[in-house]
């Protein structure tokens, strides 16, 4: 049973630690030998059966790679948690920033995702996890990579891109401090920066790229398996007395981690509108930028992938608008809300009685949705309506025209609510009276 290279005041649970930590600090790689019981600095273990037509006993290495990724996986409660709480936390901050300065685009991996393989690990590759919460995600310069390069293919004339088209011409002139024209610069220059080739004349680029969190399908990473066949010949290694590639090389498994597939992405990218308005004011003219980049990432997301291994699939995503419509009406909705509550914070303590009343009747409407069934008399709605127009009639600091008001919300919202006669609730609520007709 393999351990964990550990302290034993740590313990040997590690289930309530972030993912990033049981892929790291706590991965269970250190073998053990069942007859010694000594550790082994191995991704084996050792044990003894007896084997053979002899019957004799002998040692038994089995591997314990792909168990000890396994453990390492697991998502707790606390780990969704955390995920979903950065989520929002970057929609928040998005949400505040003027809406020329943003483009927020959702997808759904349709492949599984990895990223970070090139970082050093005891297995080889590596895995990106962002600390110290120890969870996946997708670095934004790693992002600016992809954007760009999807860029520069649709600029490049061989994909059907009206809105790349001479992307790659300088056209926009760049000036130093003193007005003095440096040099010219594409749009591609614009948005994503340029470095040139003599050491100057650089260009830092409009657009900043958020780290991608992934919003993680299920309670677990997933554990995916490459096994090169001709390993020594990449390697340059001697096989059989050649370094070309043949079938006596001896295939290697290799495991690595990825986020499932149907994971949620969510892309920020913020644009400097000043500089951009002053460097390129084409793009930012209603905004042009945003379709420029809008197309790039559909592009990257069909043809190109987001993180490692994306030659053979991995990383390919597609553009979730459903995602991006529910936000777009929670934030509607939010933003309606803030404008009532500003309303109802204007209005005297009458009118908003009065305004309260409205919004219960017009919340009831809506629940009442297709079947259209009204409240019975004398149930809730209706005493809120004898209510307020008593409040009406009987308060001294009631005005004229918040009497009026409070009449004509009465005589409006109560019969589409309540069954009620209104000839003869008129007369109950005394209407005339409010509206000083008697």
């Amino acid at each position: 049973m393999p351990i964990a290279a550990v302290p034993e005041y740590l313990g040997k649970d590690f289930s309530q630690a972030s993912p990033g930590l049981r892929f790291g600090m706590y991965l269970p790689l250190w073998g053990t030998n069942q007859r010694s019981k000594e550790l082994l600095w191995s991704t084996h273990d050792i044990a003894y059966e007896v084997r053979g037509q002899q019957q004799q006993e002998r040692e038994v290495k089995k591997e314990n790679k792909v168990a000890a990724l396994q453990q390492a996986c697991a998502l707790s409660a606390a780990d969704k948690h955390i995920g979903k709480a950065m989520f929002q936390r970057q929609n928040q901050i998005f949400d505040h920033m003027p809406p020329a300065q943003g483009l927020r685009l959702h997808a759904t991996a349709v492949a599984p995702f990895t990223t970070g393989l090139g970082n050093e690990h005891p297995l080889e590759n590596g895995f990106a996890f962002l600390n110290p919460y120890g969870l996946p995600y997708l670095a934004g310069s790693g992002v600016k990579g992809v954007l760009r390069t999807a860029a520069k293919e649709l600029a490049s004339g061989q994909w059907d891109s009206q809105e790349w088209q001479h992307a790659e011409d300088p056209r926009h002139e760049v000036h130093n401090t003193q007005g003095q024209r440096l040099f010219d610069a594409s749009d591609l220059d614009v948005l994503f920066g340029s470095e040139a080739l003599d050491g100057e004349n650089h260009l830092r680029g409009v657009l900043s790229f958020w780290d991608v969190i992934p919003q993680i399908e299920g309670n677990s990473l997933m554990v995916e398996i490459m096994t090169p066949h001709q390993s020594h010949y990449y390697q340059g290694k001697d096989v059989a007395g050649s370094t070309n590639p043949h079938d006596s090389g001896s295939p290697n498994p290799i495991s690595f981690l990825t986020v499932p597939p149907k994971s949620q992405f969510a892309f920020h990218v913020v644009c400097d509108s000043a500089r951009l308005a002053h460097l390129a004011p084409d793009l930012a003219h209603k905004d042009r930028w945003k379709a420029l980049l809008t197309e790039a990432f559909e592009h990257a997301f069909a043809w190109l992938g987001f993180g490692a291994k994306t030659s053979v699939g991995y990383g390919a995503m597609d553009r979730d608008t459903k995602a991006e419509a529910k936000l777009a009406n929670a934030q509607a909705q939010a933003q309606a809300a803030a404008e009532q509550a500003n309303k109802m914070a204007r209005l005297s303590d009458n009118a908003r009685q009065v305004e309260t009343f409205v919004q219960t009747c017009q919340q009831k409407l809506v629940a009442m949705g297709a079947n259209g069934k009204k409240d019975k008399p004398n149930t809730e709605l209706h005493a809120k309506a004898r209510a307020l127009s008593k409040a009406a009639l009987e308060g001294a600091d009631w005005t004229a025209e918040e009497k009026r008001a409070a009449a004509e919300a009465l005589g409006e919202w109560l019969p589409q609510v309540v069954e009620v006669d209104m000839k003869d609730e008129r007369k109950k609520l005394k209407l005339a009276v409010l509206r000083g007709e008697a």
